[in-house]
């Protein structure tokens, strides 16, 4: 697998991460069952990208992209649909987690 390949199934791996994560809220501590399959689904999904992409990238970029695209995911479709807080702390830090995620990818071998 080429890295280009390796770079575009990570991030689909990151995607994968954010359903799983806001699919959580959703299960009502898993007593839903559409909810439930559906993030069991795409973190199953989620963690064999993820296996696939480190076979080519650094394991430590690997996971640290695939982590931040999740939470930053997360943390924006919170305050979409969850009314969480958008103070300019959090979306200054939102940022700097943007510019992480970027500058790992840049920066990898």
């Amino acid at each position: 697998m080429s890295t280009t390949i390796a770079w575009f199934i990570l991030v689909l791996a990151g995607l994968l991460e954010i359903c799983w994560a806001i699919g959580l809220k959703y299960t009502e501590g898993f007593t839903k069952f559409y909810p439930t399959i559906f993030t069991l689904l795409t973190l199953a999904g989620s963690m064999y990208l993820l296996a696939k992409a480190s076979n080519v990238l650094p394991i430590g970029t690997a996971y640290g992209v695939w982590v931040g695209i999740g939470a930053l995911g997360a943390a924006v479709l919170g305050i979409f649909l969850f009314e969480e807080s958008a103070g300019p702390m959090r979306i200054f830090f939102l940022v700097l987690l943007l510019i992480s995620i970027i500058g790992l990818k840049l920066t990898a071998r």
